[in-house]
């Protein structure tokens, strides 16, 4: 009896840049380093939805913060994609704390 194998894949694109991929499932995200979001690690959305991304500025105070900068030298809060249906979400630029020891 023949087998039909099938070959499955999942396409990607960038509402902000226009960049596609496909891949494999399964694959539950992408990424990728988005020239129109300031060169930020931004997420890609499934191909054929209908959607927008946005990036924000961080509006506090960052002190000794490792913060996330773009290509613009401001430090960038989140990326979020809005969906046509209502639901949106976030990847977010969490900062790292800086510490030191000191023996004295």
């Amino acid at each position: 009896m023949p087998a039909v194998l099938l070959d499955a894949y999942q396409d990607w694109y960038c509402p902000a840049c226009g960049l596609e991929d496909r891949v494999r499932p399964p694959q539950p995200n992408r990424f990728h380093v988005c020239p129109r979001l300031h060169d930020l690690t931004a997420p890609m959305a499934l191909a054929g939805a209908d959607c927008k991304m946005v990036a924000n500025l961080r509006e506090e105070y960052a002190g000794a913060e490792l913060l996330t900068l773009g290509d613009d030298g401001r430090p960038w809060m989140n990326i979020e994609t809005w969906h046509a249906d209502g639901h949106n979400d976030v990847a977010v630029f969490a900062p790292c704390a800086r510490a030191s020891i000191r023996f004295d």
